[in-house]
């Protein structure tokens, strides 16, 4: 039998290219897998200056197993993986972290005990009651002490809640103190739909509930992010001098079309020879 590896080698392995540029207060970008499902989009991603692969599970038809291939990818290029899970329930969060993710974005978190479940639920004991399973991608199929592996990946595994209505707004200060969240990330389309003005992003709500928000996280230790402004730079550089870290950049949807589209019309206006 192999004897069991170093444990400095595995945590170099999982370390978070996310979790060091949050610790360092420092934005880290999304690129965010709707679309695609073979294992390029990771290198592309990792490639084009990205610190994470955000795999959307909520608004995809994606399947689990593709989304475990994507993660297992993302972490031999040293990219990390956060998937956003189609609800809160443990069984998602499981699948996803037991699938290769490092770290998850809850949907729809309105009050504390919803984040501390999600908490509880992405982490071994004793920090949480995540259940063990000895075959997963972050352990690379190789021997490691139980105890200090569950402890490694306790500390690189993040959990992201997203604030996207207004119980959730309400609530965000709650939801920030609980331990073990890292970042508070603003849904701002849902939010605005929930408010009663959808796609209106310049409304002085908009602009309040991302302070409100950023002042929460900062004021327990936590991030802010942004999700739902990849047409609106403005915003985004606005939010970001306020005190935003983590930024949901765009899809690879997003990134094709607007390539595409901007070739076309450059093609389209040459005058004829």
């Amino acid at each position: 039998m192999a004897p069991l590896s170093d444990i400095e080698e595995l945590r170099r392995f999982l370390r978070s290219p996310l979790r060091q540029r949050l610790a360092a207060d420092q934005v880290a970008l999304c690129f965010t897998a709707r679309l695609a499902r073979g294992v390029d989009i990771v290198r592309i991603a990792r490639s084009t200056g990205y610190d994470v692969l955000y795999i959307d599970l909520e608004h995809t038809a994606m399947p689990a197993d593709i989304a475990s291939q994507l993660s297992a990818m993302a972490l031999e290029v040293g990219l990390t993986t956060l998937i956003r899970l189609p609800s809160s329930d443990p069984h998602h969060i499981a699948q996803a972290l037991d699938g290769g993710a490092m770290g998850i974005i809850v949907p729809h978190v309105e009050d504390a005990e919803t984040a501390r479940r999600a908490v509880a639920a992405a982490k071994y004991p004793p920090l949480g009651t995540r259940s063990v399973a000895t075959l997963i991608p972050q352990l690379r199929a190789e021997r490691w002490p139980a105890r200090e592996a569950q402890a490694v990946i306790n500390e690189e595994t993040s959990v992201i809640a997203m604030i996207e209505s207004r119980a959730g707004l309400e609530n965000v200060e709650a939801i920030a103190a609980v331990n073990g969240v890292d970042v508070l990330f603003i849904g701002t389309n849902d939010l605005c739909v929930d408010l009663g003005m959808p796609g209106q992003f310049d409304d002085p709500q908009v602009d309040a509930a991302y302070r409100r928000v950023i002042a929460a996280a900062r004021g327990h230790g936590k991030h802010a992010g942004i999700g739902g402004l990849a047409t609106r730079p403005d915003l985004m550089a606005r939010y970001v001098a306020m005190g935003a870290r983590f930024i949901s950049v765009g899809s690879d949807v997003s990134f094709m079309l607007t390539a595409a589209r901007q070739a076309a019309e450059t093609l389209r206006a040459l005058p004829a020879g």
